[in-house]
């Protein structure tokens, strides 16, 4: 293999490897030429999930860890590993910053509230961590807990926020405290998009108790037709038909979601909402919000990787993605660095009307290859990398069809992107970064119902090498964090110290 020769990282989101099934959209798909990669190219088939990345045994994989692990080049302790470890051991009920909180809450009578996604689907939430921190509450005789439920359906199957909302109720009962207040959609509170209308109808359901009126929550699940993700914003009103939970002055605040990007919007709107009536804010894990929220659990660091490697030594490198996904190659791959680094060039492509994903499974494909394209052209640029969004974005619909279209899409994209690769002398290095569209049903064999969450399954890395390169075949198993060394050999650089992967061609 010769060294220094300039290449392309691209990420193919929700890329996962399974035999196939008819709940395989990507077999079920025609992508000749992915197929004749894998076929005829070096590939091996990388772990993105559970322990290989920094996540608990046996959990799917997600965008943010799958591209903090692939930047860091080792695996990354993830905040819902660090979060469960602070429950499990019981140290949760010593932190200081909580346990001040609560105790001025029971001294009171003031509310705790308590926000966030109701499910385990382990990417942005785990509703276990509710029924540890009613226990808590209950420890330290809080008077009262108003639950601000979200309903899923993205990262667990769709129309499963009943059972989840019953599942609540057990664990009020055995808390003995603690009501819900609110029921919405996580299409409406956990938006990211900047569609700030979204983001304010949760939060008047919340601080004001403006929304929809029902007098059970399971019943505010009846009031949409699109599913879990799109329930309305409704307020629990008791027997005199006044909303159960404003926020109130003196209450606390205490947001449950582990990951920060899709929770901030509302955490931010919020803390400006209440900001002159006295309220405490806290949040389980680390966010990136604007307001200064205390966390509970600290994030691990990330840092030391591809990013810093490339810094050091001077390697620019581009980032490519459309708006979804921008985030994850630039903060996430550079270790949740923020931090704008002179050899590094971004590009962010949005699009000029709102997504409608199933309807347009292309998203904006086009507008990105362009731009890897043309990046790809530049002399002055060993490293391009990019993320095809459409296969995890398209996927999380749970539509198996727009999603079988959004995997030939991508194919036809990487055609594009390989042959102009070839044309200026470039390697490809593909990798997914979780499983997702490879199983678009809960359970096929018995007939199954649509699911657009993310699995367990391995993903394929498959190198391309530039013309006349010389590769030999991947040295046993691979992760997700042997992408970075292997992105780094291709170019004739060191890996970085901190990195536990290992180059792989």
């Amino acid at each position: 293999m010769s060294a220094g020769t300039p290449g392309i990282l691209l990420v193919l989101d929700g890329w996962g490897h399974a035999e196939p099934s008819e709940a395989n959209a990507l077999t079920a798909a025609s992508t000749p030429y992915l197929d004749g990669l894998i076929a005829t190219c070096p590939t091996v088939f990388a772990d993105a999930s559970g322990t290989a990345v920094g996540l608990l045994p046996g959990t799917v994989g997600n965008s943010e860890i799958g591209h903090m692990v692939i930047g860091a080049g080792r695996p990354v302790p993830y905040d819902s590993v660090l979060v469960e470890e602070e429950l499990s051991s019981g140290r949760m009920c010593s932190n200081e910053t909580l346990t001040g909180v609560l105790t001025r809450l029971a001294a009171t009578g003031a509310t705790l509230h308590l926000i966030g996604l109701c499910s385990d689907g382990m990417i942005h939430a785990n509703v276990q961590h509710l029924r540890e921190l009613l226990r808590i509450a209950a420890q330290f005789a809080v008077p009262r807990a108003c639950i601000h439920a979200i309903t899923d359906g993205r990262d667990v199957a769709d129309h499963t926020a009943a059972a989840y909302l019953r599942l609540v109720d057990t664990f009020v009962t055995e808390a003995g405290v603690g009501e819900v207040a609110t029921v919405a959609g996580r299409g409406y509170a956990l938006d990211k998009s900047g569609n700030l209308e979204l983001t304010e109808k949760v939060s008047l359901a919340i601080v004001d108790g403006k929304g929809e009126a029902v007098g059970e929550p399971q019943e505010a699940l009846e009031l949409t037709p699109r599913g879990d993700e799109w329930v309305p914003p409704c307020v629990v009103t008791g027997a005199d038909g006044r909303p159960l939970g404003p926020v109130q002055d003196g209450d606390a605040v205490l947001f449950m979601n582990f990951r920060s990007d899709r929770i901030q919007q509302l955490a931010d709107d919020l803390y400006g909402r209440l900001a002159g009536r006295q309220v405490a804010f806290l949040s389980l894990a680390q966010y990136d919000t604007e307001a200064s929220i205390p966390s509970l659990v600290h994030r691990a660091d990330a840092g030391g990787g591809l990013a810093g490697a490339l810094a050091v030594q001077g390697v620019r490198s581009v980032r490519i993605a459309e708006a979804e996904k921008f985030e994850h190659v630039t903060y996430y791959l550079n270790g949740r660095d923020a931090t704008v680094v002179p050899v590094e060039e971004h590009v962010r492509i949005t699009g000029d009307t709102a997504a409608e994903y199933t309807a347009r499974p292309a998203m904006n494909i086009d507008r990105v290859t362009e731009a890897v394209t043309s990046a790809a052209g530049r002399d002055d640029v060993p490293l391009v990398v990019a993320n095809l969004a459409n296969i995890d974005v398209v996927g999380h619909t749970g539509h198996f069809d727009a999603t079988r279209r959004a995997a030939e899409c991508t194919d036809r994209a990487v055609e594009a992107i390989c042959r102009a690769a070839q044309a200026t002398g470039r390697w490809v290095l593909l990798v997914g970064d979780h499983g997702n569209a490879e199983k678009m049903l809960t359970d096929a064999a018995a007939g199954g119902r649509p699911y657009g969450g993310h699995t367990t399954n391995p993903v394929p890395a498959v190198l391309v090498p530039a013309a006349g390169q010389q590769t030999g075949v991947p040295a046993g198993p691979a992760t997700l964090a042997d992408i970075a060394p292997s992105v780094l050999a291709l170019l004739g650089l060191d890996p970085a110290p901190r990195m536990t992967g290992r180059p792989l061609w």
